[in-house]
């Protein structure tokens, strides 16, 4: 009798540094291209990336030595009021989806932006993006509503879904 090993495959979450900068963009196009991950429509280069989300809070996702996710963390507002609240991205390489890489990069992303002292983590996804939206519900997100129209994209229309998690332990 012959016996069958299957090794899973081990996912491991680093800070996200400027030297991953090459796959997180590879990952991020990918996403582009989707039609369904954001209304960018080309990948801006470092410097413009940096700046758009926050220093802190920022991991890739490594299997076997590959990059193949990133989550990021980007302010909803400058305004002083709103300094706990921010929006997560979070993306998936299209060949590393369904192995439980994003639900891994968003509990990391939950936990540590509790430590930064984040009470609201909101999420605005593409309605049909249907594998999004169930992540970020298994994650603790609840959807707040449904925002009609809330961008164009091609010339077309897009509904997104806006979820929310509010933390039990920064308050």
């Amino acid at each position: 009798m012959m016996s069958l090993v299957v090794r899973q495959m081990e996912i491991v979450v680093k800070p996200l540094l400027i030297t991953d900068w090459t796959s997180v963009s590879k990952i991020y196009k990918e996403g582009i291209s989707t039609g369904i991950a954001t209304f960018e429509t080309e990948c801006p280069n470092w410097e413009k990336w940096n700046a758009k989300y926050l220093q802190c809070c920022r991991f890739v996702a490594i299997i076997e030595d590959e990059i193949v996710g990133f989550a990021v963390l980007s302010p909803v507002s400058k305004r002083a009021v709103y300094k706990g609240v921010v929006e997560v991205s979070v993306y998936v390489l299209e060949n590393s989806r369904g192995k439980h890489i994003g639900e891994k990069l968003l509990k990391t992303l939950i936990n540590e932006s509790e430590k930064e002292s984040f009470w609201t983590l909101q999420a605005g996804v593409f309605s049909e993006n249907k594998a999004s939206i169930n992540l970020h519900k298994k994650c603790g997100f609840r959807i707040v509503g449904v925002r009609e129209k809330i961008g164009k994209l091609n010339g077309k229309w897009y509904d997104n879904h806006f979820l929310e998690r509010r933390s039990k332990v920064v308050n």
